[in-house]
């Protein structure tokens, strides 16, 4: 049985930023796999992160209609935040000395009984509310 995995917006970011070869690549096959094996969730927070970086940041944008027409078909994989998440973040973000987004992740990957989380920006191998968090582009 595949392992829960919580997707963090840069990874999603990654798998439509095509100026970023290498990382595009790998993103998109975990994407891929996670979609395949259904084991992928997500939440509101990293769809508004993807919109905005998407649509603005990287270096070749996509437009607002593409962007939300891959906002709409990842949806299927988003769970609710609500104020108990927001209220667990505020534990977390205490408990692990992280930022409050950071923690709004990882209280939305708890919810979803995620085991990882995939993310660029938290610590590797590090264990935040019993998820261990992995990078997909460090190789060992």
């Amino acid at each position: 049985m595949p392992v829960k995995t919580f997707v963090d917006s840069n990874i999603l970011i990654y798998a439509h930023d095509v100026d970023q070869v290498e990382k595009y690549k790998i993103a998109k096959e975990l994407l891929i796999e996670l979609l395949r094996t259904r084991s992928g969730v997500l939440s509101p927070q990293v769809l508004q992160e993807f919109y905005v970086n998407v649509t603005r940041k990287i270096a070749v944008p996509i437009s607002k209609r593409a962007a939300r027409v891959i906002v709409e078909d990842f949806s299927v994989l988003s769970i609710d935040t609500t104020a108990d998440d927001i209220a667990a973040a505020f534990r977390i973000e205490d408990e692990s000395k992280i930022s409050f987004w950071d923690a709004l992740i990882c209280a939305s990957a708890l919810k979803a009984n995620a085991k990882v989380i995939v993310s660029e920006d938290l610590n590797v191998g590090q264990k935040i509310v019993g998820i261990r968090v992995e990078n997909p582009f460090i190789t060992s």
